[in-house]
């Protein structure tokens, strides 16, 4: 009986380019308080947020990916022949088969590639950035393209309270490939299934195939989810900073999730950060993108100049399910 025989593997992953889309309509606060009983001040003092982008009818979770793809690639210096897996996360596409990502691989020219959507919601990104790495790490592709792209304009109450100003459309995307020394450390992540019914659709899409029932749209106990986040997100964090070896004086860039700014702030002053580590508020122009914030928050920091190239930024997501994920990372 023959041997199986492994594929060569390499001794570390990072990310070698970051790429975005951001819509070009912007929606003021000013904009959403007409359908809902709310004000500016109100919203900026709850959420941080000052404006969101949404999509139009030619700006899909597929198109914006692909587009965010696209610059990523070219960034990261290579040809998308030389793409050996494309993830996207998304809780906002609306097609069940077939997935975003093969959509997504086609459009940017990887054809061959292997394709697939990754359903963790707010964390989508973390998760499928901890599969790329251990897909580059373990030899089963040599170059792992990760988007967060969502439409939540699509699945948000514009007349809720609640929901209808927190959210904004966008994609973001990241190149991983191999490297001699690791550039993304283990990643810490786990879920709370039981509390599922905090962040989650008012209903199945069972219930609109007959055309009588409302929208599926996604609704969201505030208070319980802010008290959830503020808890979990430091101590995934300390548990990231540990497994990887670093400390928190050692961060350049922390970029959490952009949900709220409330819920931003409260996690920086637990982990104690250092004054020369910057603080993605990336949530204050672009409100909570789900997967596709922390790519759009990093590319933010990047392009700005705000943060070194080799320095290392620690990622945190968090969101519906309720799941979790965090891990540090080299900067490209």
């Amino acid at each position: 009986m023959g041997a199986l025989r492994l594929p060569e593997r390499s001794p570390g992953a990072r990310i070698l380019g970051t790429g975005v889309y951001r819509p070009t309509r912007v929606v003021g606060n000013d904009e959403i308080c007409t359908r809902i009983d709310s004000s500016d001040e109100w919203i900026r003092r709850r959420s941080g947020i000052a404006s969101r982008r949404f999509a139009g009818e030619d700006e899909t979770v597929v198109t914006m990916a692909a587009e965010a793809a696209r610059k990523a690639v070219a960034q990261a210096g290579i040809q998308p022949s030389d793409v050996g897996m494309v993830l996207v996360a998304t809780m906002s596409f609306l097609e069940q088969a077939p997935a975003a990502a093969p959509r997504v691989a086609g459009l940017l020219g990887a054809r061959g590639a292997g394709s697939l959507d990754v359903g963790a919601a707010c964390s989508g990104f973390s998760y499928a950035l901890g599969l790329a790495d251990a897909l580059v790490r373990s030899g089963d592709a040599r170059n792992v393209v990760v988007v967060g792209s969502e439409k939540m304009s699509d699945i948000v109450d514009p007349t809720d309270r609640g929901t209808a100003f927190l959210f904004g459309d966008g994609a973001g995307a990241v190149v991983v490939g191999p490297s001699r020394e690791p550039g993304i450390g283990p990643v810490v992540w786990g879920s709370d299934g039981e509390r599922h019914h905090v962040i989650a659709h008012d209903r199945s899409w069972l219930d609109v195939r007959d055309g009588q029932a409302p929208w599926p749209y996604l609704r969201m106990a505030g208070p319980e989810v802010f008290r959830w986040a503020t808890r979990v997100v430091p101590e995934i964090s300390r548990r990231a900073l540990a497994q990887a070896g670093v400390e928190v004086a050692d961060l350049a860039a922390f970029v959490p999730h952009q949900a709220n700014a409330r819920i931003i702030d409260a996690a920086a002053r637990s982990l104690g950060l250092a004054p020369h580590t910057v603080v993605a508020k990336d949530v204050e122009t672009a409100g909570n993108t789900s997967a596709a914030s922390i790519p759009l928050a990093l590319d933010h920091l990047l392009s700005q100049g705000a943060v070194p190239s080799g320095g290392l930024a620690l990622l945190v997501g968090f969101g519906a399910g309720l799941t979790h994920a965090a891990q540090v990372v080299a900067l490209p």
